[in-house]
């Protein structure tokens, strides 16, 4: 199934002893970027993290954010060092005596020298941790995926649209080039005519003139690699996957052809034509920009 590169999904769960939320999100990007943002506890999981995400998506800019929220009884422990304490309290008193300050000291003074406190974060399993958050960032991708693939499908139907509005303006150009030949004979005639007057007109070198004029404009070989082309597109579309890079190629291979149809044109119908033709070949460049 094609799938867009522009994605979102988010997941909630439980597990070794923490309440576990994952966010990912992605826009189009040419190659596959990652960014990961957890608690600075966690930085053991991002690698892992990291390789869950780009199997899910090949490329997209891409971000992951992990929030970890310790339930009761698996947060962290404070304790109090009482003799650091009141060594800070005896010198603050030691100090205000020499300055003659009256001694209104209150716990709020103790409190700001950080040493005095310590902070004993409960043991982290890591592998349990880790098996925890990749249930959780596996539902979150299925989110994601789901999304991606309903842009996909949306992205799909508008293709479909365009690539089928291309083979209808082949098609009037096939219809048109082979009456261009007598075209360009009559112009041609009533152009002698007008300059030679009375004079006889060699109606044979005209008839070169015209077969020559219609060999240098023949847009044939041109309009036959345009219809591959679109038929190529339509398979890669059908048979789904990462294939934006390849449709990115094919595009190029389109535009190409229609500026050679356009250089041949000599027929202000058939240039209009064509400048539908790229028209159409530019939003279709600009969607396939989002397409995995």
């Amino acid at each position: 199934m094609l799938k867009s590169m522009t994605g979102y999904g988010r997941a909630q769960g439980s597990g070794a002893g923490f309440e576990i939320a994952v966010e990912v999100k992605s826009v189009n990007h040419r190659y596959f970027e990652c960014a990961v943002r957890l608690p600075k506890a966690f930085f053991f999981l991002e690698d892992s993290l990291k390789k869950q995400m780009q199997a899910a998506a090949g490329r997209g800019k891409t971000e992951i954010q992990l929030t970890m929220t310790a339930l009761e009884g698996q947060d962290a422990a404070v304790t109090v060092d009482e003799a650091a304490a009141r060594r800070c309290l005896e010198a603050l008193r030691a100090v205000g005596k020499q300055l003659g300050l009256t001694d209104d000291l209150a716990l709020s003074h103790v409190m700001k020298f950080p040493d005095i406190f310590a902070v004993k974060r409960a043991e982290i399993d890591e592998e349990a941790v880790a098996s925890a958050v990749s249930a959780v960032m596996a539902a979150a991708l299925a989110a994601f995926d789901q999304m991606r693939c309903a842009e996909g499908q949306k992205l799909r139907e508008d293709l479909d649209g365009r690539l089928a509005r291309i083979g209808e303006l082949v098609g009037e150009i096939e219809a048109r080039a082979p009456q261009r030949q007598q075209l360009y004979y009559d112009r041609l005639y009533a152009k002698l005519c007008e300059i030679l007057q009375d004079t006889q007109i060699d109606e044979s070198r005209l008839i070169t003139e015209a077969a020559i004029f219609a060999d240098k404009v023949a847009v044939d070989e041109e309009t036959v690699r345009l219809r591959s082309h679109l038929a190529q597109f339509s398979g890669m579309l059908e048979g789904g996957g990462p294939v934006g890079k390849k449709l990115d190629f094919l595009v190029q291979e389109m535009n190409r052809e229609a500026n050679t149809i356009g250089s041949k044109a000599q027929d202000a119908q058939m240039a209009r034509i064509v400048v539908e033709i790229k028209s159409e070949i530019e939003k279709i460049r600009e969607q396939i920009q989002n397409i995995e």
